[in-house]
């Protein structure tokens, strides 16, 4: 697969991730279920590496995977111990899990292409 395709997914991907946490979190909010502050608080690290993501920055591909470990928790805790939202915490998880898997196969080939990588040592 191209590094261009790869990024089209991973950055539309990304986006409808976070639109759907943002509208999912807001609402758990406005209705009263958690303060709405602290549903504010769950969308901040969700929107950290959003300018390197639609950029196309291999390296932000790399470390934005950890931020979306914490996400891929809340869907699967939610997927676990709800019946009411489980279409939505399916969605969520598989939308995370191919993020997880799309992400630092972008950051491998790109960073490739650009000739970037950890240097070695000559013996």
């Amino acid at each position: 697969m191209q590094s261009s395709t790869l990024f089209k997914l991973c950055r539309t991907g990304y986006v409808i991730l976070v639109i759907l946490l943002t509208g999912w979190f807001i609402n758990q909010g406005i209705s009263g279920e958690y303060s709405l502050i602290f549903n504010l608080l769950w969308i901040i690290p969700l929107l950290l590496p959003l300018k390197g993501i639609l950029m196309g920055l291999p390296y932000t591909y790399a470390w934005a995977s950890f931020i979306l470990c914490l996400y891929m928790l809340h869907s699967l805790t939610l997927l676990y111990v709800t019946e009411q939202h489980f279409s939505f915490a399916l969605t969520e998880t598989l939308l995370i899990a191919a993020l997880l898997i799309g992400f630092p196969y972008y950051a491998r080939i790109r960073g490739r292409e650009l000739g970037l990588g950890l240097k070695k040592n000559k013996k």
